[in-house]
């Protein structure tokens, strides 16, 4: 058998599994993110903060001089309350509210603090959500639309009381204050899961996606890794 073949399927299979999951859109760069992101303690970041910018990992208990409650009264330092409507497969916000408070991770006696402005697809909770129609909200939903349309509402929250991971860029604010945000082209990530139930969160609960993508890598890997024995061995020969 030529080596062609196989390298040639495995590429194919490669470019498949990534197409797969490049379809979750904004999730999978920050799984891919959370993944392979360097971890450095809270100190080594608050050194950083000066210097070059790197993009790093950190992991520490939230703290807050002042929170804000819930509905439960569990103390918050941050939340994002959006109504979206249903487009498709998608959903697609048309009210988007953020209630925060300032608050840093903590490792110890260190602590740098987030730049939670910058928060978006890179906030990675369990959601609670709630689903109804447009006629239930028809003074807030946009003009026009159908009073069938489903409206979904969203709330991501933060809580004091948990600890999270946070990835991003140690720098220094425009008060000569440390702090971690977005830079480099890649987003500020924070989630109070641990990563494998984060990774879970921005799959959507899906497996079957997941599997497919999985097995396509590793098939492509495979077939790749075939095609350079069925080389070596033609080489021989």
């Amino acid at each position: 058998m030529s080596p062609l073949i196989p390298l040639v399927a495995g590429l194919v299979a490669l470019v498949a599994g990534v197409f797969v999951l490049r379809t979750y859109g904004p999730s999978y760069r920050v799984g891919r993110l959370l993944a392979a992101t360097r971890t450095v303690s809270i100190d080594e970041a608050l050194a950083l903060a000066p210097g070059p910018a790197r993009y790093v990992r950190v992991s520490g208990r939230i703290d807050a001089e002042q929170e804000f409650e819930d509905d439960a009264h569990r103390p918050l330092v941050f939340r994002r309350t959006r109504l979206q409507l249903q487009d498709g497969d998608h959903w697609v916000t048309f009210e988007d509210n953020r209630e925060r408070v300032d608050f840093e991770v903590r490792e110890g006696l260190d602590g740098i603090a987030v730049d939670d402005g910058v928060l978006d697809a890179g906030l990675v909770v369990i959601s609670r959500q709630s689903v109804g129609t447009a006629a239930d909200v028809a003074d807030r939903v946009p003009a026009g639309t159908a009073a069938t349309t489903p409206v979904r509402l969203r709330i991501d929250q933060v809580s004091s009381i948990e600890h999270a991971i946070v990835l991003g860029v140690p720098s220094l604010d425009p008060a000569g204050q440390p702090r971690i945000s977005a830079g480099l082209g890649r987003p500020l990530i924070l989630t109070t899961l641990e990563p494998d139930e984060a990774m879970r969160v921005l799959a959507e609960g899906e497996r079957r996606r997941p599997l497919i993508a999985t097995a396509c890598l590793i098939g492509g890997l495979g077939l790749i890794g075939f095609a350079g024995v069925l080389a070596i061995v033609g080489a021989v020969a």
